[in-house]
């Protein structure tokens, strides 16, 4: 096995055809066969079951393609930072950023590296905490900002801030709810809730605080986009609970309230995470300072009162 025949394996996977990945990979077609049929025979097993409309994955080769992912992956990392390694602050970073603050902090951290890291480009993408301390394990990401991430030896974890979360109630509400600055814990629990499913990290803070204080959660609706979370309070189909960033963050900042949780005051961890397992290259020391900096930054600033 070696990796021109995982590579070729899974452009035909991926691609459905003999013939479409042949033209893809610039080759000629018995030569792409005859790599994967070598590769089927070391294996043992077929990899591909063949129709006249091209190849569908048998139940190994489904297998084999989870695994060529990752393998091919981690081989392209490794000349990325050894890449890195000899030019210094040059190279591609990958972050991951949860949901909840991608919007606010995308354009501010593509400007500075623009400004501070003119060599590296930056690309994001967003996922729950939970998925990206996977993405990192397998290289998907060169770094993630998680909330509430557990300790793990094969993770390095920064923290960076606690944000705080918040009541989003819409404007329409009894005089004497209106009226309220802000709320307790405990009486949280008497909200329904328009909030993510298992295991948004939000979702696991908010029932882990009201478990302390022996109480549980009200879901209305289990809601994984932020936006949508906020709309829907808009609308007056429940409470969301969010960090102020989050709402800052959408066209609805003023058409809904906003009240602390106190006694206590309900917050999340926010860290930065990186892989244990791999060197640091300069553009990873650069990048993470940059990043530290800005989404600090960020996130400050949406805590001011409008």
């Amino acid at each position: 096995m070696d990796l021109k025949q995982l590579e070729y394996f899974r452009h035909v996977a991926e691609l459905g055809s003999f013939t479409r990945a042949a033209s893809f990979l610039s080759v000629v077609q018995p030569a792409l066969s005859r790599q994967v049929r070598q590769l089927e025979v070391e294996l043992g097993q077929n990899l591909f079951d063949r129709n006249g409309r091209g190849v569908v994955l048998t139940e190994a080769g489904t297998r084999l393609l989870e695994h060529t992912r990752g393998i091919l992956m981690q081989v392209g990392r490794a000349r990325q930072e050894l890449e890195e390694q000899k030019n210094g602050d040059s190279g591609h970073f990958v972050l991951g950023l949860p949901p909840s603050l991608g919007r606010s902090v995308t354009v501010p951290l593509v400007k500075a590296f623009g400004r501070l890291l003119p060599n590296a480009s930056l690309a994001t993408v967003e996922g729950l905490s939970a998925y990206m301390l996977e993405w990192l394990n397998i290289g998907r990401v060169d770094c993630a900002l998680v909330y509430n991430a557990p300790a793990s030896p094969s993770l390095e974890l920064q923290p960076l801030l606690d944000d705080q979360l918040f009541l989003i109630a819409p404007l329409a509400l009894k005089p004497k709810v209106k009226a309220r600055k802000s709320i307790t814990l405990t009486e949280l629990a008497d909200y329904p809730l328009i909030i993510p499913s298992r295991p948004h990290s939000i979702r696991m803070s908010v029932e882990n605080a009201l478990a302390s204080v022996e109480r549980k959660i009200r879901v209305a609706h289990e809601i994984e986009c932020i936006p949508a979370v906020i709309d829907l309070v808009r609308q007056g189909h429940g409470f969301g609970v969010l960090p102020m960033n989050a709402v800052r963050s959408t066209p609805w900042v003023d058409a809904v309230q906003v009240k602390p949780i106190l006694a206590p005051t309900l917050k999340t961890s926010l860290c930065i995470a990186i892989s244990a397992q791999r060197p640091k290259s300069p553009l990873m020391r650069k990048a993470v300072e940059v990043i530290r900096d800005i989404v600090r930054q960020e996130i400050r600033r949406a805590e001011i009162p409008a």
